[in-house]
């Protein structure tokens, strides 16, 4: 068991404008650090599997894919490529960034109920999403990318899952580190997935420095390209984080169960596949 600590919690109801804003299911990410409680966090799980009450499950399953479980069968693919594995598996929600081809689809399952484009119906139009699933909300913040030799602005999105208490924050294919008012979207982040590739995204000076001050309890590298690039920021961040590399590619977790001092949980990717 991992000790208790005290983890950011009491919400408020997000600033919003017009009649449309007013009836969205307000963010409890976006809040005023407060105290709550926190327990264990770490076991491996099959994505088969249920989930305890107030859970979430997190599968890394490939480069900036994740499988987000919730307690209600939700099933979220992030930066979706169109393949989780051989599985027949339907996702009720994919994001996607477009920076390159490992992070989208053009051709998603046209099943899947939710489809959110990080960039908006065309390249460089932007968008923002909030969409409210009852037992989730899912929002994005959007940041520019680098493009052709220049900028494409709100590019990439910051997707967040807001869930079970916890905010889950998914940085895509980070070109530039937020500015305040793009922090300040973002709001609290219990657990985020960082690209630690240290080139093709930020550079890892940067990157650490972004994952430094959004101070999230729990940190999930992704976008690697090897383990040089891993321990590099691996062990630049291990003054600050704890480190857990279990060999797992799934951690389950709640807003109890967030470990004390903030940590780096080291995923391995995998595809989904049912037991034999």
């Amino acid at each position: 068991m991992v000790p208790m600590i005290p983890a950011l919690a009491l919400s408020f109801a997000m600033l919003a404008t017009g009649a449309a804003a007013q009836d969205r299911t307000p963010s409890h990410c976006i809040a005023v650090a407060q105290s709550a409680p926190g327990l264990e966090y770490l076991h491996k799980a099959s994505f088969r599997d249920p989930l305890p009450d107030h859970t979430v499950r997190i599968n890394y399953l490939d480069h900036a894919s994740f499988l987000i479980q919730t307690t209600g069968g939700l099933n979220v693919v992030t930066d979706f490529t169109g393949f989780i594995g051989n599985v027949d598996l339907i996702p009720d929600v994919v994001t996607m960034n477009h920076a390159h081809s490992t992070h989208w689809t053009s051709a998603p399952d046209p099943a899947i109920p939710h489809v959110l484009r990080g960039w908006g119906e065309s390249f460089g139009a932007g968008v923002e999403h909030h969409l409210d699933l009852g037992e989730m909300l899912v929002r994005n913040v959007p940041t520019d990318i680098r493009s052709f030799g220049g900028v494409e602005p709100r590019g990439n999105s910051i997707f967040i899952f807001e869930v079970a208490g916890l905010c889950i924050g998914h940085l895509g294919h980070l070109h530039h580190e937020p500015d305040p008012e793009q922090y300040a979207a973002i709001g609290r982040l219990d657990v985020v997935m960082a690209p630690v590739d240290g080139g093709m995204t930020l550079d890892l000076d940067t990157m650490m420095r972004v994952v430094g001050r959004l101070r999230s309890s729990v940190v999930i590298p992704m976008h690697w390209f090897g383990d040089s690039t891993l321990r590099r920021f691996v062990e630049g961040m291990r003054g600050e984080f704890a480190v857990v590399e279990a060999g797992e590619s799934s951690i389950e977790l709640s807003l109890r169960s967030l470990p004390r001092q903030p940590t780096i949980v080291v995923l391995r990717p995998e595809l989904l596949r049912d037991a034999d």
